[in-house]
């Protein structure tokens, strides 16, 4: 159970960015383990949405962040609503999430995973590829990894997300332009 926190909806532009793991120390911390390698989204909001594990859908509780550091593999966080160790073990297995507004903006050629999902994927020639289902880190490059339906059977692909291979991310149009094959 959370600690007594003020309830909230979940904002429209909500985008779930960590977990919470586990206290850290003993006056309150605690640890957020960010589902990006890069949680700038975490620093750049003082304000965060925590919902419970098994919560109903909107439903979700606000929690000003007072502070929020880089530590090992981890963040770790502080709240004056999260007095001590005993609080913050109380939030374990939270799902933190921010308003997509709250991010801060991308640089040119830059975008947020979560801005490219959904995203339809069409070659060069106007041939459909399919639809940004995810994304994969694979070391020293992004993978978009694409759904698709052909003849009726659910098909996979993968483009590199690397300038060589993508002409033109268009957000607005929703749609990514790539120099890739069907039968790549």
């Amino acid at each position: 159970m959370l600690p007594a926190l003020e309830t909230a909806e979940l904002p429209a532009d909500a985008i779930e960015v960590g977990r919470i793991a586990d206290a850290w120390g003993i006056k309150g911390w605690f640890k957020v383990l960010p589902h990006s390698a890069q949680p700038e989204a975490l620093f750049s909001s003082k304000r965060w949405f925590l919902q419970a594990p098994g919560a109903v859908a909107n439903a979700a509780f606000r929690l000003a962040i007072r502070e929020a550091k880089e530590h090992s593999d981890c963040i770790v966080a502080t709240s004056d609503d999260v007095p001590d160790r005993n609080a913050a073990e109380a939030l374990r297995g939270a799902r933190v999430f921010v308003p997509r507004s709250s991010f801060p903006t991308a640089g040119d050629d830059e975008y947020y995973w979560v801005d490219l999902i959904g995203l339809s994927v069409v070659n060069r020639e106007g041939v459909v590829l399919g639809a940004v289902r995810e994304l994969l880190a694979t070391g020293p490059q992004t993978t978009l990894v694409l759904a698709a339906e052909e003849d009726g059977k659910a098909i996979e692909r993968m483009v590199p997300f690397v300038s060589v291979f993508v002409d033109k991310v268009d957000l607005a149009g929703r749609l990514i332009t790539v120099d890739w094959q069907p039968d790549f």
